[in-house]
């Protein structure tokens, strides 16, 4: 694979590759994030390296499936809020990233699964939900923090989790930022399977040998039919994240949301 490019928002001597791990198990694609210091925080060259090795599977015939999944603690604890407070004005930076990663993840012919070990929260949160099946650990959780921040959902959230669960669960998640537990988001129909911690690799690697076994061409031309059906707007729901979140990169209330996350302290948030 190519050597993701450098960001403002990372250290110089950032190791992505070992932040990022990608290997292949037989015929599955394994894009594991290893940073359970940071609860796998991402950053843009992480989410770089992600995408690349989503979007390089489509031309790879050793490859009929992608499985997405972290160490430690948490799957993500979305973007990586210490290279936001060192480089504030590069955000958009992490969130190109994550656009560009649920591209793949949406676009890319295999199937994706992804492996929720723990916390999936913000940009990792809608990546995680983006792929085609999900499966949590018992002590999984889904959050979208982006208010406590003054931002909005991104990620194609406003369209792959309303697809999901409706609006007015959606609204629920992303207007007051609390965590979905796994067992209802599997009740809620956000997930697709829900396993005991101990079995949750078990699981997915027995769901991967499945579908890598499985007809190719009917798994790629059903994930098409039903991503054409249930997210028929999704482009355009990237375009609107994006043009919103930039606008709000520029308010006084993001600079405050920054501030009160480094500061420990609940945000004082005044609408400018």
């Amino acid at each position: 694979m190519s050597e993701p490019s450098r960001f403002p928002d990372a250290p110089a001597d950032f190791d992505v590759e070992a932040a990022v791990r990608v290997e292949q198990r037989g015929a599955a694609r394994w894009i594991t994030l290893d940073r359970p210091t940071a609860l796998n925080a991402l950053n843009a060259p992480m989410l770089e390296r992600m995408s690349h090795a989503v979007e390089s599977a489509q031309a790879d015939e050793a490859v009929r499936v992608v499985v997405l999944t972290g160490t430690g603690p948490a799957f993500s604890a979305g973007a990586d809020m210490e290279s936001l407070r060192v480089a504030p004005q590069h955000p958009q930076a992490t969130m190109d990233g994550a656009h560009r990663l649920v591209r793949a993840v949406v676009s890319v012919d295999v199937p994706v699964v992804a492996a929720v070990n723990g916390v999936a929260a913000g940009v990792a949160c809608s990546a995680a939900l983006a792929a085609d099946l999900v499966v949590a650990a018992e002590s999984a959780a889904f959050l979208l923090p982006f208010t406590r921040l003054g931002l909005m959902t991104d990620g194609g959230s406003s369209a792959s989790i309303v697809a999901a669960i409706g609006r007015a669960r959606t609204m629920r998640m992303a207007l007051l930022g609390e965590p979905l537990p796994a067992a209802d988001a599997l009740a809620a129909g956000l997930i697709t399977h829900l396993a005991p911690d101990a079995e949750l690799e078990s699981l997915v690697t027995s769901l991967a040998e499945r579908l890598a076994a499985g007809p190719a061409l009917a798994q790629t031309a059903i994930k098409r039919a039903v991503n054409a059906t249930a997210l028929p707007a999704f482009e355009q729901a990237l375009d609107r994240e994006s043009s919103g979140q930039q606008a709000l990169f520029r308010t006084r209330d993001f600079g405050e949301g920054l501030a009160a996350f480094a500061e420990r302290r609940r945000p004082v948030f005044r609408g400018e």
